[in-house]
Order: C-alpha cells, then sequence, then structure tokens
C-alpha cells in the first residue's frame, strides 16, 4: 500500500479543535460542510486547495485535545491520502484508522511543505522525493492494513460479519 503526494506542513501540537473548530460544531452531521472548514485558523487555504492524495505533515502530539471523530473524518473528506507526525495523541490515530485514514509516526522534521511524499504503509518507509531521502518508521501492523484495505472499520465488519482480522 503506497500513497503519493503533497506536504501539508504543520507544527507541534495541533488539536482536534485546529482541525474541527468548535464553533462549527452545528455542522458535525453535515461532514461535508464541516469539512470546508479543516484547520481553518491555522491554514485557511487548506480545504479549498487540499488534493487528492495530499499528506497532512505534523510535528509532536498531533490531534491532541478531545477525542472528536470529526477531525480524521473531515481531514480525510479533503481528500487527504495519510497523515504522518512526529507523535500523535492515541484516541485520533485509532480514530483515523477506523475512518480509513493511513496514520503513520515519523520524524518529520526535514518535510516542508509542498515536498512531494511517498508512504509506503506496509514497509514503513516515508520517502521525500523532492529532497531525495527516506525515513525509516514502525510498520502498521497487519490488522490495521487490513482495516484501511477495506477503506475503515465499518466497511471492513460490513464485508467480513464481524470483526475480523
Amino acid at each position: 500500500m503506497k500513497i503519493k503526494g503533497r506536504a501539508w506542513k504543520f507544527g507541534d501540537g495541533v488539536s482536534t479543535d485546529d482541525i474541527a473548530p468548535g464553533r462549527y460544531f452545528y455542522l458535525r452531521s453535515q461532514p461535508k460542510e464541516l469539512a470546508k472548514h479543516a484547520f481553518e485558523d491555522l491554514r485557511p487555504d487548506f480545504a479549498k486547495n487540499a488534493k487528492p492524495g495530499d499528506i497532512v505533515v505534523g510535528g509532536r502530539n498531533f490531534g491532541q485535545g478531545s477525542s472528536r471523530e470529526h477531525a480524521p473524518l473531515i481531514i480525510k473528506l479533503n481528500g487527504v491520502g495519510a497523515i504522518i507526525a512526529k507523535s500523535v495523541a492515541r484516541i485520533f490515530f485509532r480514530n483515523a484508522i477506523n475512518l480509513g485514514l493511513p496514520m503513520i509516526i515519523v520524524d518529520t522534521d526535514r518535510i516542508n511543505d509542498c515536498d512531494e511524499i511517498e508512504i509506503d504503509l506496509k514497509e514503513g518507509i516515508v520517502e521525500d522525493l523532492t529532497k531525495k531521502f527516506k525515513l525509516e518508521a514502525k510498520p502498521l501492523p497487519e490488522a490495521m492494513l487490513k482495516i484501511l484495505r477495506d477503506g475503515g472499520l465499518v466497511p471492513h465488519v460490513k464485508k467480513h460479519g464481524s470483526f475480523t482480522l
């Protein structure tokens, strides 16, 4: 499983409120509308300019804060192919995987905004094609790869009739 796209670089401590601003809580039942406000306070151009396959690049403690499932969902609805970060809040990590949005933990310091990135989820390799270097990450467990291949946890359960990995 490989993903290739342009990097959207963010810093440390990006919270779920930075991703899905609380002032738009009334849109939670309309995720496509809520997605238009993704990262609005940090990168007002994100929702309008994100392209399918783009990669969100975070620093430390990405996805901290409340356990809003909407945060990874609206990132995915903007066409993002994966998220990579130096560290991530556990619940955000699981929400992303369960929604079918790949998440890799890797040192992102050398990656810049707009770099072309390729991620090999199975091998845990992140390659910066712009600067020609590779980073090694811990590969995702096979159970998570299966969930991602099926498009998320709900499609996985529907496909297999039960929670089988």
